[in-house]
């Protein structure tokens, strides 16, 4: 899978600057386009990818078939209330079932975790969604400018140089050990992607915090705003 225009297309139709998705908009305009890419994704993939062509159309993948999901069952207030929305194998890659979490699990296989700071689950707490597909030719251009805007972005980390506090997304709780593997510790990957605009930040002079995690929908409406922790314990009992 090499061409990913089409996904290109969309992503600058249908994302904002804010990284929020106009899923209402997308539903109504915007559907057969991505059925098409869906359907191309679904095809057997050429066995000659190279690992930067491998990793993008995963991610693209994951971000799409996402987005597919939450159109199909639109409007939900989190994508917590479609049935078993990361372990059901509904979607289809390179010519074979999968679930979401299996193509998450295959892109960590590839032993970059700068992959958590690209993948969006359709969540507000989500890194932002790139509004460009990810291209092999410049794979990790986009990777470490998205990382730096995930980590630049204080509604999602948080850095407190006055306290030596940084408040991080619970995606550096959940996936602890592939930041480990890459880079020593969650500290050293923090320490090598933050943003320069940010405190300059020492991974051994930090204490780590994680914010809480709003799975509310990413939507440009006001659907998901008010999504609660205890709904979306809810809805996570019944779902997963």
């Amino acid at each position: 899978m090499r061409d990913h225009s089409d996904w290109d297309v969309l992503l600058k139709k249908y994302v904002t600057a804010q990284s929020l998705v106009d899923y209402q908009r997308w539903k109504q305009t915007g559907q057969p386009p991505l059925e098409h890419y869906v359907q191309a994704l679904a095809s057997k993939w050429p066995t000659d990818l190279t690992p930067s062509e491998e990793k993008s159309a995963l991610i693209n993948a994951y971000n799409a078939l996402t987005v597919y999901w939450v159109l199909r069952n639109y409007p939900v207030e989190s994508i917590w209330q479609t049935e078993h929305p990361f372990s059901a194998m509904r979607h289809r890659i390179d010519g074979r079932q999968a679930s979401l979490n299996q193509i998450e699990t295959r892109l960590r296989a590839l032993g970059d975790p700068r992959i958590h700071a690209a993948l969006v689950c359709a969540a507000r707490s989500c890194p932002p969604l790139r509004r460009e597909a990810y291209v092999s030719q410049r794979m990790d251009r986009q990777l470490d400018d998205n990382t730096q805007a995930w980590l630049a972005n204080a509604a999602l980390n948080e850095f407190l140089p006055e306290s030596h506090v940084v408040k991080v997304s619970k995606i550096f709780e959940w996936y602890v050990g592939d930041f480990k593997r890459a880079d020593g510790s969650v500290e050293a990957f923090l320490a090598r992607y933050t943003p320069q605009t940010k405190a300059p930040i020492r991974a051994k002079s930090i204490t780590l915090e994680y914010k809480s995690y709003n799975w509310g929908l990413n939507d440009t409406s006001q659907l998901g705003k008010s999504y609660s922790l205890i709904r979306f314990l809810w809805d996570y009992y019944w779902n997963e």
